[in-house]
């Protein structure tokens, strides 16, 4: 069951990495179709790739080859894949439109802000580096900062921690169903980012979280409207 919350002042925001703070679709899916060809397939159309890149890279994989973790093969597929993914980290990755604005603002009216992602810390990062993003935020918590990925609330309550900040005081920007579980689970508001990796099938209104945005550039007209009613 989330936790639920009482209405406080947001001083604290923490995104999601890819689909949410980052555009990495475009590199995912260039470490997918590579790993493809070299095994013979054809490569997969980008538009039915991004909408998997936020369920992480074993969904790429069941995409591109159909098989699933317990098949043969699948740990060296895997290791491929991230190697791969590894070897063109930054090639086309980026802001989304209105996120640099965005971190600017939050840091001039003194927002404490992070990322939570599920993405191992060996990619999470020197991606981060590569953004110059590392040493502007309060933590980077990555998949393998905890014994428990999202949607435990583990990564959340770890960024609550390290940031010394109040779950109840804080927002999670997420644009997959298990952001808005983890982030409700710990107790802290969720916004989704429809901007983000949002499939067809998906259903982000059924998610219940706070709010949808449709663009960096919503999330501090959300932030100064909830705290003007807090």
């Amino acid at each position: 069951m989330p936790v639920r919350h009482t209405l406080r002042m947001i001083n604290t925001v923490f995104f999601d990495l890819d689909g949410t703070l980052a555009d990495t679709a475009p590199d995912l899916a260039g470490a997918l179709n590579a790993l493809l060809v070299e095994e013979g397939k054809k490569p997969l159309d980008f538009v039915r790739i991004r909408p998997v890149v936020s369920h992480g890279g074993n969904a790429l994989l069941r995409l591109g080859f159909n098989v699933s973790e317990h098949d043969p093969g699948f740990d060296q597929l895997r290791k491929r894949f991230l190697d791969l993914y590894e070897a063109c980290l930054h090639n086309s990755t980026t802001l989304f439109d209105g996120m640099d604005k965005l971190l600017d603002t939050l840091e001039e009216e003194q927002f404490t802000w992070g990322v939570i992602t599920n993405k191992p810390r060996w990619l999470t990062e020197p991606l981060m580096q590569q953004l110059g993003l590392a040493h502007r935020t309060a933590c980077i918590i990555s998949g393998d900062s905890t014994d428990h990925s999202k949607p435990h609330p583990a990564p959340m309550q770890l960024a609550n921690r390290a940031t010394k900040t109040r779950p109840v005081e804080t927002l999670y920007i997420g644009d997959a169903k298990r952001d808005i579980e983890a982030g409700q689970a710990a107790g802290m508001h969720t916004l989704v980012a429809m901007y983000g990796y949002i499939g067809a099938d998906d259903m982000p209104e059924n998610w219940g979280a706070d709010g949808m945005v449709s663009s960096p550039a919503e999330i501090m007209d959300w932030i100064h409207a909830f705290n003007k009613n807090s």
